[in-house]
């Protein structure tokens, strides 16, 4: 029997030809976030707000806004299941470099869902890919 091993964070980084202010605005601002990470998009701009990303096919995703510090560290908490078995922190951190924006997203607290080991396993696995893909959007989105 193989055991899946879960790891308690994920990271991905990306270098963004476009500022840190444009970079903060399209990582936080709803307009922006349902441009290239979802498909519709809610946001309350404030340590404690409501977030909600819907992707069509997917559904409505509910996420708690946990630190807002323009322009260089976003940070929110997803509230995976109705009954609060765990959340994940994904925390964006933006970093000036020349022109550009090295853009860091980590997601941690695999390794603490309350979920049966290979579907912790599993969605670690999928966010890990779902950052390389959604990132590459938003590197596209903001040098347009």
């Amino acid at each position: 029997m193989v055991v899946p091993v879960v790891p308690d964070s994920i990271a991905r980084e990306i270098v963004i030809d476009a500022p840190p202010e444009r970079v903060w605005a399209i990582v936080t601002e709803a307009q922006h976030l349902a441009a290239w990470f979802s498909d519709d998009a809610e946001v309350d701009l404030r340590p404690g707000g409501a977030m909600l990303l819907t992707w069509h096919g997917h559904g409505t995703y509910r996420a708690r806004v946990e630190t807002v510090e323009a322009p260089h560290t976003f940070a929110f908490r997803w509230l995976r299941r109705q009954d609060a078995e765990g959340s994940t922190l994904v925390v964006m951190t933006l970093t000036p470099e020349g022109a550009s924006t090295r853009l860091r997203v980590v997601e941690s607290g695999f390794a603490d869902l309350e979920w049966p080991e290979d579907e912790r396993a599993r969605h670690a696995d999928e966010n890990r890919v779902g950052w390389g893909v959604e990132l590459d959007e938003l590197r596209a989105y903001a040098e347009r």
